[in-house]
């Protein structure tokens, strides 16, 4: 029998958490002085610097203060500030850096208290469930610390402890956070165009999923699914007969962090391809499974030995939904084609523009914004400067952050900086737009087939630099990209009934102004003629022949 149903998953209610608290408004005065005096101190000592011209020079000590302080406060606030720490668009250079530290440098909880939680848990004395167990913790987080041990089976196993009275402290913090949100957001230096109180409740959601260890395993699980059939990937395995909603047994992994460059080198491992597995994973978790780890830091992300990286804590999960993720995939496109009004119509539908905003009148600072920050060339593209430029928007046109891109954004720039940890020179999108291109000719369902008829006309016509432009680009990853079966599932498309659409409007681009455009098609030909020998096009027409032959003759069958 296994533990993993002895609690039930608390869930985040800001309703029920307002009409507890309402009820106890000592212990909210409480918390709210201890709270407005430690924050006001540190804005007061802030202001003083500015005002008598220190600021520069005591600008370390502030940040190093700021980090103590968001500690000194607790999970909730530690939690605020690993979230500012990778928002590099909002927190000034010198705090990032502080703020950081909060990833893996915390102060770690009694042991003795630690062991206790772990038999109360599992019912029974720590020594008969681990053969051997670290006296002290290896790792502290905000939410837990890990201990190293191995089971009397000898597997060598990770055991995260949740830190004690948990609930009670995150509920009393979101509680307060949300009413100061809710009294005060008119007074904030802040246009984000929605209620501010969204913000804090996706916040309160994500932390209630974090402290559930059942929820963890579960996600760990399936993220390993994902990415089951990848062998650049290492998901560590649940032990569930060891884990409970407070307590998590998981494989032990032996790695180096991604930031500790000297260590990799010292590993033979090459840098690079590292950058690439990390980046071509966080896109296949956003744009093919849409399960997504939100919260990749470097205490989460380790390289291994043989080359692979690791995952671990999955604590921090978002799930996106099938149309979602197809958007995504064709606003990449659409940014990197100058596709303005294409991409401001993806942004209504994601949630950035609401759904009665006039593009018309956005579409010139779009333009001027998104152009800047790509730059002459795509290879100038990253999400740095992204942010950057796009937070100029916020203030003067009504866009808006949705909740749950706040942690897709947070995301991406967390890795893109990660990457540049290891290769200064690092372009996020010379890896994303190859795999994107990719995917969008592949066209493996009926979702991604439209997102690439979408691309490919533009008013009508056929856009046959857009194409040409795609198939070199996804070329660019080399053998990453077999060009002979995406012409396959090119011309099984065609040939099917839903593919009817493409027939009509390619005979009209192949004759477009009463001419057969033989310029195009021989250039077309040209950039793809060494991968689509005559022969191997042959035998891949005839197989989409038979396959949809098949696939009628089914159709025909199941409907008599």
């Amino acid at each position: 029998m296994t533990f993993m149903q002895k609690h039930t998953r608390p869930r985040y209610d800001a309703t029920a958490i307002a009409q507890k608290y309402r009820q106890a408004p000592l212990l909210v005065l409480r918390r709210l002085i201890t709270i407005i005096w430690i924050l006001g101190g540190f804005f007061l000592r802030f202001k003083l610097d500015e005002w008598r011209g220190v600021e520069d020079k005591n600008k370390y000590k502030r940040a190093r203060e700021l980090r103590e302080i968001l500690t000194k406060l607790g999970p909730t606030y530690i939690k605020v500030g690993q979230a500012l720490s990778t928002r590099p668009d909002l927190i000034r250079k010198d705090f990032l850096e502080e703020l950081t530290k909060l990833q893996d440098e915390l102060p770690c909880f009694d042991s003795a208290i630690a062991f206790q939680i772990i038999e109360q848990e599992l019912q029974r004395p720590v020594k008969e469930v681990y053969r051997e167990i670290s006296p002290q913790p290896v790792a502290a987080a905000s939410l837990g610390q890990v201990y190293r041990g191995v089971l009397h089976t000898g597997e060598e196993v990770a055991v995260k402890v949740q830190r004690p009275n948990l609930e009670p402290i995150l509920t009393l913090d979101l509680f307060i956070m949300r009413s100061g949100m809710s009294k005060f957001k008119s007074w904030l230096p802040l246009n984000l165009g929605h209620d501010l109180t969204l913000i804090i409740d996706e916040f309160g959601m994500k932390l209630f999923e974090e402290i559930d260890y059942i929820n963890e395993g579960k996600n760990a699980e399936k993220f390993a699914r994902n990415f089951q059939n990848d062998s650049t990937i290492k998901v560590p395995k649940i032990y569930w007969d060891y884990s409970t909603y407070c307590v998590l047994t998981l494989e032990w992994i032996n790695g180096f962090k991604l930031t500790d460059t000297d260590q990799i080198k010292a590993a033979n491992l090459e840098q690079n391809q590292l950058v690439e597995v990390g980046v071509i994973a966080g896109l296949r978790q956003l744009l093919e499974h849409g399960f997504f780890h939100a919260d990749p830091h470097p205490g989460n992300l380790f390289a291994m030995a043989d080359g692979r990286m690791a995952y671990i804590d999955f604590g921090m999960m978002d799930q996106l939904e099938e149309e979602t993720k197809e958007t995504i995939a064709s606003s990449i496109v659409h940014l990197l084609n100058q596709d303005y009004h294409r991409l401001a119509e993806d942004f209504v539908f994601l949630g950035f523009l609401a759904p009665n905003t006039k593009i018309e009148p956005i579409l010139p600072a779009l333009e001027q914004v998104l152009g800047n920050a790509m730059g002459e060339s795509v290879k100038n593209f990253n999400f740095k400067t992204i942010t950057d430029q796009f937070s100029e928007l916020m203030y003067e046109y009504p866009f808006r952050v949705p909740a749950k891109f706040a942690l897709i954004i947070r995301s991406l720039i967390t890795q893109e900086g990660l990457a540049l940890t290891l290769d200064p020179d690092f372009k996020i999108v010379e890896v994303a737009y190859p795999y994107v291109a990719q995917r969008l000719l592949r066209g493996e369902s009926p979702e991604m087939r439209q997102r690439l008829l979408e691309v490919l006309f533009k008013d009508g016509k056929f856009q046959w630099q857009r194409l040409e432009n795609m198939i070199s680009i996804a070329r660019s990853n080399g053998e990453n990209f077999d060009l002979l079966p995406t012409a396959r599932l090119g011309l099984q498309y065609l040939l099917s009934e839903e593919g009817n659409y493409l027939r009509r409007k390619l005979l009209l681009a192949l004759t477009e102004d009463e001419q057969l455009q033989t310029e195009q098609m021989q250039r077309l030909w040209n950039l793809v003629k060494d991968d689509l020998k005559p022969a191997k096009l042959f035998d891949v027409a005839l197989d989409s022949l038979r396959e949809i032959s098949l696939t009628e003759a089914a159709a025909i069958q199941q409907s008599k």
